[in-house]
């Protein structure tokens, strides 16, 4: 495996709820991101969460393009992330058949930490 390293802002825009939206649906948001290192591109995507003191869950999809170590192309990444009293467990893989361009067949993990308000990645690939 192949690992990328470096870091990403994050921008998330609230979605109006539905005016027949039950009360306590999942809230929905459009996410938008820029990669900085090995990765070098943009992220596009909409999220479904809800969160209630402090636990709660969401999913993703997001569709990544840009330069991966010198190849160009694109990938969809899948979130799916439980948060419980403070603790949370993560998983953002890419999807499979998902690559275009330079980056057709990839496959792998994205893993996220978040260190003083910085938002660093690094995603473990592989790449026929």
């Amino acid at each position: 495996m192949s690992h990328a390293v470096g870091t990403f802002e994050v921008q998330m825009t609230p979605v109006a709820a539905e005016a027949d939206s039950p009360a306590g649906a999942p809230g929905r948001m459009r996410l938008s991101k820029t990669f900085h290192g090995d990765l070098e591109g943009e992220g596009a995507g909409e999220m479904l969460g809800l969160l209630n003191n402090g636990s709660g869950a969401y999913v993703a999809m997001e569709r990544v393009s840009g330069v991966l170590d010198g190849r160009r192309g694109a990938f969809t990444l899948v979130h799916r992330g439980v948060m419980e009293a403070g603790s949370q467990d993560l998983l953002i893989t890419i999807v499979p058949g998902s690559g275009e361009g330079d980056l057709a067949g990839i496959a792998g993990v994205f893993h996220l930490k978040i260190e003083g308000g910085v938002h660093r990645y690094d995603l473990e690939y592989k790449l026929p």
